[in-house]
């Protein structure tokens, strides 16, 4: 019988060495470093501006009520309040947040050059977002509930939106001249940088198109009519920018929460570019068609549906391929995997409901709330993420972690309220006795839709006051 002489070391298997290795070679992290000149500081005024208008949403919210509540709707300065709020709050919580958090983002993601072109952006964006804010109280103009940007047609609405557009384009402007090379080094933080790269190109691409419909629209359109056409072809294209900053968030969050995804660099290079080659598809429609067409019209949306859901699928898979079997996750991480996985759930539904709509009935608020809220989770968790790294307290404990769990639970409810009510032909874009509700499962399913969205209220509230307390305790030196 042979034996071993005493100390020696039994070598691993070729075989089984070599597995492990392609196993580990297979898995890839994902992280971004976070500068700390002064694209910090610039970072830190988005992300002020961004919880303004979360608040500012939140206040429009609570008169949203009020100008329901018999007696006291008499107080408010017009008498169809109710949309004039619903139309800043929409404005405050989608267009506003969603640029505000581009703004921070793409601040610590671009070199340090021209950092008095992103405070102007700053400051552009400001003013104009206090202009529609205070536009209700300023003799508001007719609202108008137009697709991606509602308004109110009147001169301070408008105004405030001229003035925030410019902001949103110098920022645009910004980002595409102090976007970093990426080279051939094709590792996670490469990829990161295209994906981002990628936004701020198909957020010129939106503007671009907001220039063109304003430039093309016949003279004779007014009202409805005229913002519809006005904001379809852009607002199709901003979904490619805030899409790409999801999957962006998607990848640096798994990584922030120690999960190594089956995906290579190579690969989520690959599908960010081809998210990106889609949103050309809107030059394309206002080439091919007429503004005010219907082959324009179905084209962005075509572009929207297909081109751009093709890289959400397989970056999806590698997150949660990546997020099995992790060790026991720190205090600060586990609000990152609560907002990570309320982020892609929420996402995931919208998408689904999208398959399924015809006809206008409230299926189709359901579908692009389900994607926007997947969107702002990611990003919420990207705040998180962030704040020690801008030299604030990471955000842990019960509260920081239920915060994106609530907010996920209260948005799916409502969204599955909308889907439900739709069934029954429940229509879009009216309220109260205008809804005609005919039968109970109709008020069930419009009850489920109120009871989630006041849950969700609540959750976006408990945002601003997770991140407000991380703000008021400074962390001191950045982390990398």
């Amino acid at each position: 019988m042979n034996t071993l002489p005493s100390g020696a070391a039994i070598a691993p298997h070729p075989t089984l060495s070599s597995a492990r290795a392609t196993i580990s070679a297979a898995t890839h992290a994902y992280a971004l470093p976070v500068p700390t000149d002064a694209r910090r500081t610039l970072a830190r005024g988005w992300l002020w501006l961004a919880l303004a208008a979360l608040i500012g949403s939140g206040l429009f919210s609570v008169l949203l009520v009020l100008s329901r509540t018999p007696g006291l709707n008499k107080l408010f300065p017009v008498a169809d309040f109710f949309r004039v709020a619903l139309v800043v709050h929409v404005d405050l919580s989608v267009l506003v947040w969603f640029v505000a958090l581009a703004g921070l983002i793409w601040s610590l993601h671009g070199t340090a050059r021209r950092g008095a072109w992103g405070w102007a952006a700053l400051g552009l964006c400001g003013a104009g977002a206090a202009l529609m804010s205070l536009a209700p109280f300023l003799g508001s103009g007719e609202p108008i509930m137009a697709n991606y940007i509602p308004v109110l047609d009147g001169a301070p609405f408008l105004a405030g939106l001229v003035v925030f557009g410019a902001g949103a384009a110098l920022l645009v402007l910004h980002g595409l001249l102090t976007a970093p090379k990426i080279g051939l080094a094709f590792d996670g933080a490469g990829a990161l940088h295209f994906g981002l790269n990628a936004s701020v190109v198909a957020g010129a691409v939106a503007l671009l198109a907001f220039a063109w419909s304003w430039a093309v629209l016949p003279a004779s359109l007014a009202g409805r009519a005229y913002y519809e056409i006005l904001f379809w072809g852009g607002g199709h294209a901003l979904q490619f920018t805030w899409t790409l900053l999801m999957l962006v968030g998607w990848l640096w969050l798994a990584g922030a929460c120690g999960a190594r995804a089956p995906l290579s660099p190579r690969v989520a290079l690959g599908l960010f570019a081809l998210a990106l080659v889609s949103v050309f598809v809107t030059p394309y429609a206002y080439l091919a068609h007429d503004i005010a067409s219907v082959e324009h019209r179905n084209l962005h949306t075509w572009g929207m549906r297909f081109g751009g859901g093709l890289a959400i699928a397989p970056i999806a898979l590698a997150v949660v391929l990546g997020l099995r079997g992790l060790a026991p996750l720190a205090p600060a991480q586990k609000p990152l995997r609560a907002a990570l996985l309320a982020s892609m759930l929420l996402f995931a539904s919208g998408g689904m409901i999208g398959v399924f709509i015809a006809g206008s009935n409230v299926r189709i608020p359901a579908h692009y709330h389900g994607c926007i809220v997947g969107v702002t989770l990611a990003l919420m968790g990207l705040v998180y993420h962030l704040l020690p790294r801008l030299g604030y307290r990471a955000p842990e404990g019960r509260l920081a972690t239920l915060q994106p769990t609530l907010y996920g639970a209260g948005q799916l409810m409502h969204i599955l309220g909308l889907v439900w009510s739709g069934g029954y032909g429940v229509q879009r874009k009216v309220a109260g006795a205008e809804q005609v509700l005919r039968s109970s499962s109709e008020i069930a399913g419009m009850g489920l839709m109120g009871l989630g969205g006041l849950i969700a209220i609540v959750g976006g509230l408990l945002f601003v006051v997770v991140t407000m307390r991380a703000m008021r305790q400074p962390a001191g030196e950045a982390q990398a």
